[in-house]
């Protein structure tokens, strides 16, 4: 038989509990018993969202967060992003403007578990984290952060989990309801072809047949949501002798895009009796977001004798100005979809069984082209332009120009490479020999002919992904009178995980090579791109794509040219099967009721990776000693492992007093190493810089200087992030919508990934069977300028060869590391009108967590901030409501999208971001026709809140303005 609980949970949480949850699930619960009598009262808006989230809270015997849509369709924001960001212990990363990453407890969404209901949920990005802004918002009912973790709970991670939720047709409202929103930007667009102007449309509808036993629920979601970004960045800067400082080099563009998305989410729920309860779900996920990336990119020098002033606060001239263009046109394109399919079976009054499959599948293009312009090829002309500037710790600021007018006249602008920058294609040298010279000479005077240095006027950058995971549940629950425990769930998880990433890439030649020509007019605009805001003038815009489609660009395929890119391509395998089993629990101690949970996972896993070390060979190609265009099969790599854990866990839940907690946790959890850690390709590289291949052949020499060698490699062995983890919370509950509560947390990371690094002989590398991979006219050079040279200042004579040191640093990933994560999180939710009836309908939530995060070597964890403070105050009453909402977020560390489509590390400097909305819902006008009507404005990042990245010396190095957005609701409910 059934035990009963020691105590009940507050009338709310039932109440909303009800409306949550399906009726056959509670027919479980109270089957045998009369059901209390509990009027449910609708509490719409925000408070009623809140309610919701703290009855779920309440109520759970682990730690949790929630979010709670009164209906499908109705989450005020654009995405379950923005939403999930205010949560106490979470915290939004903006990419591109838009929050998409999501931190819970100071670990970015790699290591993070997300799961749609319930199942683990795949992104189409580099590694494992979910790109959050991929979900609208119409979509979703809501939201669960579990901070700490159960048995059955199969998608894990050391942050925690966040489970978001669609609808279950027969345990929710019939509705029909259509949405519409205007969007806004606050700021213009800086490039022509663009504009700040959006839009979203969203259908949904909730639908039951047959008495019942048959429900429906489709949410289709479409929207055009644009983003326009100001980019202020340097190379970084370098002091004069008197201390001056200006710029290495300018990197400085407007950036436009636009975000398409196109969503079908649908449920099927079958409930032919009351044992028998079927779910089908599918979501398929059409997504693009595309732009252009407008700007200059270009060396700076200061004219000699130009510069007045002292330190960051200099005006002078910049000398011998040639700029490039670069026209990047962006277009990344993904799509994915899931289908899931879950059965319950009652066998009879205390036990059920359940079987869930679910099949996701997503694939992306990341493509971003460069097209370079200027005022003539390198090697062309040798008289170039001037600017006048100043400096301040916001970096520089351009006030006039001369000789750069071509900028902005698009009959002058060549459509060609400015700057020598075709280093990359020397093993295909013999493609551009000309016989038409440059106006440089060499040391003896003899004239310089263009070459392959001189032939690269643009790059052709995308990678493809392709990702795909199958899951297959099978379980098993019933209600025992185990002494104190009265409920076990066991049962096993399979899932297979396929992971693949192709980086590509061409150089691109014009077809005018080696002179030039002006851009032709149907490339054009009508219009100029605007930099002024950066002191830069107007300047040509023109399609970036056009002489890719036209086939004015000649492309070299990169990947057989660099070896870091195909040292980027991969695939990455895993099985990981599961078996587990969880106890609840309920008993007194001294009087005091406790209820809770203990369990364990074994988790056993196999994992293994393809892909290839990208090696220049003796013909200069990489990877195609026979030049056939396949790559060799000594470059081919596969390696993997098999390991398994054991995972305990616990939750207790004390009730101290009335509707007082404590609660307590323990646990060990495991995220998955990140995919491009995992891969088991890499690359030796080597640096044609002049003064790394003449640092003396010595290991204490290259310790000292560097190296042009470098060598890198992934880990396709390396285990799971681990984690030990303790929880303490205090809660105390004192109304329906108000709650305080403290927690503290402590995690013992007992292994996260490091980066090791180690010098060899790239002559004879022991990690390779010896290879040697100096190849003579490659990797030496002809001095041509008797000096001295490198950072040892060696001396050499005009016509000596220099040959490069044999030792370079390897570079890889291992398991190890260790460090400790302490947390404290203090939440509240207050409704003032408990405390003076003159505010009632007033109130606010507010959450703080102070994270104190330390790595063995001192790296800092990805998404870790050391502080996040989240404050909600809000006006709610009859159908009237006012919220603002200001999250601030300190200095994190985190990665992105680099050169050549690779990962790199980068720092987000402190944000605080300002959101408001203000609303009227016409339910209770008294205006028939109105009363499904609901018409929102909100605003975010109202402060123009910029991200910026400040040096050592305190000068802005990286700037982005976004500027707000405004969006304009209507959501209008037929039933």
């Amino acid at each position: 038989m059934k035990t009963k609980h020691i105590f009940k949970p507050a009338l709310l949480s039932l109440a909303v509990t009800s409306a949550m949850y399906s009726g056959h699930a509670l027919s479980q619960e109270n089957n045998g018993a009369s059901e209390p009598d509990v009027e449910v009262i609708a509490v719409k808006g925000i408070r009623g969202s809140l309610m919701r989230a703290q009855a779920i809270k309440m109520d759970n015997t682990s730690i949790v967060e929630a979010i709670s849509a009164e209906d499908i369709g109705k989450l005020p924001d654009s995405s379950i992003a923005e939403s999930l960001a205010r949560l106490p212990g979470l915290a939004g990363e903006r990419v591109g403007g838009r929050t998409s990453g999501i931190s819970v407890r100071g670990f970015k969404e790699d290591f993070t578990g997300t799961s749609l209901n319930g199942r683990e949920l795949i992104g189409i990005g580099d590694n494992r984290g979910v790109e959050y802004d991929l979900y609208p918002s119409e979509i979703m009912t809501g939201a669960t952060i579990y901070k700490t973790t159960e048995a059955d709970l199969m998608v894990q991670g050391i942050g925690g989990t966040v489970d978001l939720q669609t609808v279950r047709p027969l345990a929710a409202q019939e509705t029909l309801t259509l949405t519409g929103v205007y969007e806004m930007g606050g700021n213009d667009s800086d490039n022509p072809e663009f504009d700040n102007t959006g839009k979203r449309l969203a259908l949904s509808f909730v639908e039951k047949f047959a008495d019942d036993t048959v429900g429906i629920a489709v949410a289709l979601a479409t929207t055009e949501s644009p983003r326009n970004e100001r980019k202020y960045g340097v190379w970084g800067y370098s002091a004069n002798d008197d201390g001056q400082i200006t710029p290495s080099g300018l990197d400085t563009q407007a950036i436009s895009r636009e975000l398409d998305r196109d969503t079908i989410s649908a449920v099927l729920q079958w409930r032919p009796t009351d044992n028998l309860d079927i779910v089908v779900d599918a979501l398929s996920i059409d997504y693009s977001d595309s732009g252009v990336i407008r700007g200059f990119i270009e060396p700076f020098n200061a004219a000699e004798g130009s510069l007045s002033g002292s330190g960051i606060n200099v005006s002078g001239t910049q000398a011998s100005v040639n700029p490039v263009l670069r026209t990047d046109p962006a277009q990344k394109d993904g799509e994915l979809q899931t289908l899931g399919l879950n059965v319950k079976y009652n066998i009879d009054d205390n036990w059920s069984i359940m079987v869930d499959a679910a099949n996701s599948q997503s694939e992306k293009r990341d493509l971003r082209g460069e097209s370079y312009a200027g005022l003539a090829r390198n090697g062309a002309i040798d008289t170039f332009g001037t600017r006048q500037f100043q400096m301040s710790a916001d970096g520089v600021f351009f006030t006039g120009s001369t000789g750069l007018e071509a900028f902005s006249d698009p009959a002058l602008l060549q459509l060609t490479g400015p700057q020598q920058w075709g280093g990359g294609m020397a093993n295909i040298a013999d493609q551009f020999a000309t016989d038409v010279n440059t106006v440089f000479t060499d040391k003896d005077g003899n004239p310089i002919p263009f070459s392959y240095l001189n032939a690269q006027d643009g790059f052709l950058n995308y990678a493809d992904f392709e990702e795909e995971l199958t899951t297959v549940r099978v379980e098993a629950e019933g209600y025992v009178e185990w002494g104190i425990v009265n409920k076990i769930k066991y049962g096993v998880n399979y899932s297979d995980r396929y992971k693949m990433k192709d980086n590509k890439g061409f150089f691109a030649t014009a077809s005018s090579y080696p002179y030039s020509e002006a851009i032709p007019s149907e490339y054009l605009y009508n219009g100029l791109a605007d930099l002024s805001w950066a002191g830069l003038g107007q300047v040509v815009a023109y399609d970036g794509f056009a002489p890719y489609n036209d086939g004015e660009y000649t492309l070299n395929d990169a990947g057989l040219l660099e070896p870091d890119r195909l040292g980027d391509t991969y695939t990455v395998d895993e099985e990981v099967v599961t078996i587990y089993a969880k106890f609840d629990f309920e008993t007194e101690i001294n009087g005091f009721p406790v209820i809770g949970n203990f369990g364990a996972q074994y988790v056993d896993t196999t994992q293994s990776s393809t892909g290839y070390l990208g090696i220049v060979g003796s013909n200069f190609a990489v990877c195609d000693d026979n030049d056939d265009g396949q790559v060799d099969a000594d470059c081919i790599l596969s390696e993997g492992d098999e390991y398994s854990h054991f995972l305990p866990s616990l939750n207790v839940s004390i009730e101290v007093d009335d509707n007082q907690f404590i609660r307590v946790a323990a646990n060990k959890t495991i995220s998955r190493a990140r995919i491009d850690q995992m891969k088991a390709s890499g690359f030796v590289k080597f640096d044609q810089n002049v003064d790394l291949i003449t640092i003396p052949n010595s290991q204490a020499d290259v310790d000292e200087y560097g190296s042009p060698w470098s060598k890198f490699r992934g880990n396709p062995t390396l285990r799971p992030l681990e984690a030990n983890n303790f929880d303490l919370s205090f809660e105390k509950y004192f109304d329906d919508e108000g709650y305080v509560a403290l927690t503290f947390f402590y995690k013992d990371l007992v292994n996260w990934t490091d980066d090791a690094r180690e010098i060899i002989d790239f002559t004879n590398d022991s990690t390779n069977n010896g290879a040697n991979y100096f190849i003579p006219g490659f990797h030496d050079r002809i001095i041509q300028t008797t000096g001295l040279y490198g950072p040892a200042n060696v001396a050499y004579d005009a016509g000596d060869l220099a040959t490069p040191p044999d030792f370079g640093y390897f570079e890889y990933f291992q398991d190890g590391l260790e460090g400790e994560v302490k947390g404290t999180e203090l939440t509240a939710n207050i409704p003032l009108g408990n405390f003076i009836s003159a505010l009632e309908g007033f109130g606010f939530a507010g959450s703080a967590t102070i994270i104190d995060a330390e790595l063995e070597n001192g790296s800092p964890i990805p998404g870790q901030s050391d502080q996040v403070l989240s404050l909600t105050a809000y006006y709610e009453m009859d159908g009237f409501e006012v919220r603002v909402a200001a999250t601030d977020r300190s200095e994190f560390a985190t990665y992105q999208r680099g050169g050549s489509n690779k990962i790199e590390t980068a720092t987000r400097d402190k944000i605080t971001q300002v959101d408001a909305q203000i609303s009227y819902d016409f339910e209770g006008s008294g205006i028939e026709y109105l009363e499904g009507l609901r018409i929102s404005l909100q605003g975010t990042n109202l402060t123009d809140e910029k991200e910026e990245t400040i040096g050592g010396d305190g000068i802005v190095t990286l700037r982005r303005e976004f500027g707000p957005s405004y969006m304009l609701n209507f959501n209008y409910s037929f039933y």
